[in-house]
C-alpha cells in the first residue's frame, strides 16, 4: 500500500492513531521499515501482510476486523466482472488471486482516497507480485473503463465481501480470493468516496470503534524487526501444527 496523503480528510480515528512518516502521511500497518527505520510505502511487507491475514486484521489500522464482511479497494475491470455477476444473479467473487489484503470499510473508504496507487485509475503498479503462480507486473495501470448503461466512467469500486481466504509460499507474496458480494460502490476517482465516508463517521459519532478499544500492536508499527520475528513465529507454529498433525 502506498503512501496516504496527510490532507485528506475525514480521517477515521484508528488510522488518526498510526504512526506518521515525516510528511505527516499515515503509514498503513502493512507498509515495511526500511534498516533506518523509514516506511517503504512502494512495497506491501509480506511479513505484516501475513501477520493481519492470520490474525484477521484491517490492513491499514491494524486492528481485528471482526467477523461479518470485509473490504477491498478494487480495479475497474474486477468492478465491471462482479456488477456484470450481480446484474445478472450470479454468485460474484473474485476469480484471480490478489495480493492487496481486505480491510474494514472505514478504512478501505479513506485508503480509495488517500492511496496514491488506489485514488486514480491511471496509477501504476510500484512493484512486480507473484501470487499463485500468477504474475502482475510493475507498472501496469489499474485502469478506467465506462458504465455502457449509464455512461460513467469507472476507475474502480470499494467492495465488501462475506468471506475470504489466503495462502502463502515462501518466496511469494501473501495471496487473497474473496467470495460472497456484501456491497459494490463504483467510482471514477477514489475522492468519489469521501462523502460515504464523511456520513459513516458522522453516524459513528462518539460510538466506540469495533475492536473493544484494541490499538494496533507494537508488531505492526515502527519495529520492522519486531513485524518479522511475529510472523516468523506464526509460521513455526504452522509447521508445528502440521507435524504434529502428520
Amino acid at each position: 500500500m502506498n503512501g496516504m496523503t496527510s490532507r485528506a480528510t475525514p480521517v477515521p480515528p484508528l488510522i488518526a492513531a498510526l504512526p506518521r512518516d515525516p510528511r505527516g502521511y499515515p503509514i498503513p500497518a502493512i507498509t515495511p521499515r526500511d534498516p533506518e527505520g523509514h516506511p517503504t510505502f512502494a512495497i506491501t511487507g509480506t511479513a505484516r501482510t501475513l501477520i493481519c491475514a492470520v490474525e484477521r486484521r484491517c490492513s491499514i489500522c491494524g486492528t481485528p476486523m471482526p467477523p461479518g464482511p470485509v473490504y477491498r479497494v478494487i480495479a475497474a475491470a474486477e468492478t465491471e466482472a462482479l456488477a456484470a455477476a450481480q446484474a445478472s444473479g450470479r454468485p460474484a467473487t473474485n476469480k484471480a488471486p490478489s495480493p492487496e489484503p481486505p480491510g474494514h470499510r472505514e478504512c478501505m473508504l479513506f485508503a480509495a482516497f488517500t492511496c496514491p496507487f488506489l485514488a486514480r485509475p491511471n496509477a501504476r503498479r510500484g512493484q512486480d507480485a507473484h501470487v499463485f503462480g500468477e504474475s502482475l507486473t510493475r507498472g501496469t495501470a489499474r485502469g478506467s473503463s465506462t458504465d455502457t448503461e449509464s455512461g460513467d466512467q469507472i476507475g474502480g469500486a470499494v467492495a465488501g465481501f462475506a468471506d475470504f481466504e489466503f495462502r502463502y509460499s515462501p518466496g511469494e507474496q501473501v495471496a487473497f480470493l474473496f467470495t460472497g458480494l456484501t456491497e459494490l460502490r463504483p467510482h471514477h476517482m477514489g475522492a468519489d468516496q469521501i462523502p460515504e465516508l464523511t456520513a459513516v463517521l458522522e453516524a459513528l459519532g462518539s460510538t466506540p470503534w469495533p475492536t473493544d478499544g484494541e490499538a494496533c500492536p507494537p508488531y505492526l508499527l515502527d519495529d520492522e524487526a519486531a513485524a518479522e520475528a511475529h510472523a516468523r513465529g506464526i509460521l513455526e507454529a504452522a509447521m508445528a501444527r502440521q507435524q504434529g498433525g502428520s
